[in-house]
């Protein structure tokens, strides 16, 4: 059996594909550098993260971009030798536009090397590319429609406007011939997230509808041509929990489908698994496996009936899931970034961080403020447990208030928690708690425990202890055996998207990680001997 979700943490988006024996799944980072993370099986039960393709300059520069824009759902296919990968970099997030802009990438190797991307459009966002058996190929996305109406009648929803397709000609890099709206999706709304596939005859298309919270579904429809038209599944959903509030595995939709070599089908989808009181997802948007089945009636189902995507579902045969580590320690031993970290925006991560700097450590110079859009020094991976303890240590000197260096639960920059080591007026270096918890508009910086507390000479030890909806930061110094907890337990369920402005109002995920900025400019340096990540139960 498989045990969902098989991308736990913030994996949204997924877009799979199968080569020979081997599968693919690349899922949205949105403003976290390097863009696109592409994960591989074998067995599709067990997944490793291979690589995150889009890392030079030429490819992605985020900086300016406002939260929860950047790379927005990827579509990964093979096809003539090579990987092509699809994206889209949105630059808005407010107000009636998008500015999104929609490329293509290719490689040899799922490894690369990565190509320059060829721009193609910028009418809409989650592009898909299919790949006809004639040699044809296929760009699809959604059409956004930035004024009060909406033209698809289908699903009417203001600047949802269905789904375009166009001819894609390789050899020239760009679309070619008319532009056809080939699906407008059903009365949710809100169709995006298109992928296409051809099986016995039919043209089939996958499509998320309702958004990405908790009204969310996956769409599906067939055609005997590639335009259309396409005629909605007896079921109009693939799957849903929109009308299951109870299920685990809440927010299902944006999916994609594939087949094992044997021909056993499976849909990969993106999922939620909120904490009560509130239905908070603390994990973000997650990527979990549903089995599937044909139909007599050519249609496709969930093998264990209904519309609701189950938390156990049949594995391939002969595929057993294996245990993740409980416990994953970064020493910062080598010149390369352990992969599981990333950072925000900047395709210039020499500005931020060092591994060879000083041996054995990551040195952060601090930038802009917590928060920024554009250089803030964080480095940090995904949270990927309801209770997790993060530990590192920190060796940092500040010499004013405005340097400012430590460990946080971040999400973005209204939705954060950090301990932080700087220095005060009256008590020198000391350490304190500067918090941001979702107080939209405006976000606030506030300090749960005023000034703080002084801090010994030396290195500090520092700890985020989270379990579900409560964090409670810890420290102790060097040579110290006991950790004193510091500040009061504060609101971690605050750190997801459903925190402070809703499910749509954001929707990446909880990060926990490194941190510094200097606001003086000087570029304060801190350096972090080792980062610590550990289930707790």
């Amino acid at each position: 059996m498989i045990h969902n979700p098989i991308l736990p943490g913030f994996n949204p988006d997924p877009s799979i594909v199968r080569v020979g024996e081997d599968y693919y799944i690349a899922t949205s980072t949105f403003e976290w550098y390097p863009g696109v993370q592409i994960h591989h099986s074998r067995d599709l039960a067990n997944w490793e993260l291979v690589c995150r393709p889009l890392s030079r300059k030429s490819q992605l520069d985020m900086r300016g971009n406002p939260d929860s824009c950047g790379v927005w759902a990827p579509c990964l296919s093979y096809a003539d030798g090579l990987f092509w990968l699809v994206y889209t970099d949105v630059k808005r997030f407010d107000g009636s536009f998008k500015d999104a802009h929609n490329y293509i990438v290719t490689a040899p190797s799922i490894e690369g090397p990565w190509s320059d991307p060829v721009y193609v459009n910028s009418s809409g966002f989650d592009p898909s590319l299919f790949h006809d058996d004639d040699g044809r190929k296929w760009f699809l996305q959604m059409l956004w429609n930035h004024r009060p109406e909406a033209h698809n009648t289908i699903g009417g929803n203001s600047h949802f406007d269905g789904i375009l397709c166009q001819e894609y000609d390789a050899a020239a890099g760009k679309l070619i011939g008319p532009v056809y709206n080939i699906f407008g999706g059903t009365e949710l709304g809100l169709v995006e997230g298109a992928h296409l596939f051809k099986k016995n005859g039919y043209y089939y298309i996958t499509a998320a509808e309702g958004g990405t919270g908790y009204e969310h579904a996956i769409a599906f429809a067939r055609s005997e041509q590639v335009l259309g038209p396409y005629a909605l599944h007896p079921d109009q959903y693939l799957l849903t929990s929109k009308d299951a509030p109870d299920a685990p595995l809440q927010r299902a939709g944006h999916g994609q489908y594939v087949e094992t070599p044997e021909g056993e089908p499976y849909v990969v989808h993106l999922t939620g698994r909120p904490l009560p009181p509130l239905r908070r997802c603390t994990l973000g948007r997650e990527t979990a496996i549903q089995k599937c089945v044909w139909g007599e009636d050519g249609w496709l189902r969930l093998a264990h009936g209904g519309l609701v995507p189950a938390l156990e579902v049949e594995a391939p045969l002969g595929a057993v899931q294996k245990s993740t580590p409980e416990r994953v320690e970064a020493e910062f031993d080598s010149v390369e970034l352990p992969r599981e970290f990333q950072w925000l925006r900047t395709p210039e991560p020499d500005r931020l961080f060092s591994l060879t700097a000083r041996a054995s450590h990551l040195r952060l110079y601090g930038r802009e403020s917590l928060g920024s859009w554009f250089e803030f020094s964080l480095v940090a991976r995904r949270q990927e447990h309801h209770r997790f303890r993060a530990e590192t240590v920190v060796d940092f000197k500040p010499e004013t208030y405005q340097q400012v260096a430590g460990l946080t639960h971040y999400y973005n920059r209204y939705k954060f928690h950090a301990l932080a080591v700087t220095w005060h007026e009256t008590l020198g270096r000391c350490l304190t708690i500067q918090s941001c918890p979702g107080n939209y508009p405006g976000g606030r910086l506030t300090f749960p425990v005023g000034s703080g507390e002084a801090l010994p000479v030396g290195r500090v030890h520092l700890a985020a202890d989270v379990r579900d909806n409560a964090l409670q930061f810890f420290w102790k110094g060097d040579g110290e055996a006991v950790w004193r907890a510091i500040g009061p337990v504060l609101d971690a369920g605050v750190v997801s998207d459903e925190g402070g402005a809703g499910e749509h109002g954001s929707f990446t995920g909880a990060f926990v990680g490194m941190f510094a900025y200097d606001i003086t400019g000087s570029a304060k340096a801190a350096d972090f001997d080792r980062f610590t990540y550990q289930r707790q139960m």
